[in-house]
């Protein structure tokens, strides 16, 4: 019997629920390692789990895995969730790699001042450059590509429902995307991570950003 994939992280969102999202999408468990303090981190650098000095970690397959996109990459090849061919997959990439920059913007809010100033560019550039990206691409389209699940397409839900939490409404004129989150939503296993007490984190709270920062020993707002 394969061993369970074991997620190192915080307890909380951050560059991992991603990674949560995709293993959920392909019906694998796994267990969670929280970081909560320095002593905890220091202690896997000097155990040589990080290379970079970097979480997430992930341990599958034998391996310590850091990086989020080529720990993304490594999931969704190994589900089928990455295209048929290597026409699919670039196409795969730049949907999620769009979507993740994103997402970033709005990861990053706990750590920043003037969050205003910085909701309001995140909402316009998701309304001008993101959004309509994914409208049009799903107008004749179940799926982003290949007529299948990809990661990209987990990305997409993940994305806009952390857009919605933000900004209500701001799928009212993006119908496709509407329509295209429902379907995902209705797919049995995502619908139990959406259900209360799953393994999603809810958004970052205080304590959230006080271990980040406590760990990384992060003095600095950005």
């Amino acid at each position: 019997m394969a061993e369970r994939v074991k997620l190192h992280y915080f307890n909380g969102r951050g560059k991992m629920e991603s990674i949560r999202w995709l293993l959920t999408a392909a019906e694998v468990e796994f267990d969670e390692f929280h970081l909560t303090s320095r002593d905890q981190y220091l202690k896997m650098l000097e155990d040589g789990d990080l290379m970079f000095q970097q979480v997430p970690m992930v341990e599958i397959d034998g391996m310590k895995l850091i990086q989020t996109k080529a720990i993304l990459n490594y999931i969704a090849e190994k589900y089928n969730l990455h295209g048929k061919d290597i026409k699919e997959r670039v196409k795969i990439n730049m949907y999620a790699e769009g979507l993740m920059d994103l997402m970033e913007m709005i990861m990053v809010l706990p750590f920043t001042q003037d969050v205003k100033t910085k909701l309001d560019n995140i909402e316009k550039k998701a309304k001008d450059r993101y959004l309509p990206v994914f409208e049009e691409q799903l107008k004749d389209h179940v799926y982003l590509v290949g007529g299948r699940m990809s990661v990209a397409d987990v990305l997409l839900l993940e994305c806009t429902l952390m857009l919605e939490e933000k900004f209500a409404g701001i799928l009212k004129n993006f119908g496709n995307v509407k329509s295209f989150q429902g379907r995902m939503q209705s797919q049995p296993a995502i619908s139990r991570f959406l259900q209360p007490g799953s393994k999603r984190k809810p958004q970052p709270d205080d304590v959230y950003v006080k271990t980040v920062r406590e760990v990384f020993d992060l003095k600095i707002v950005l």
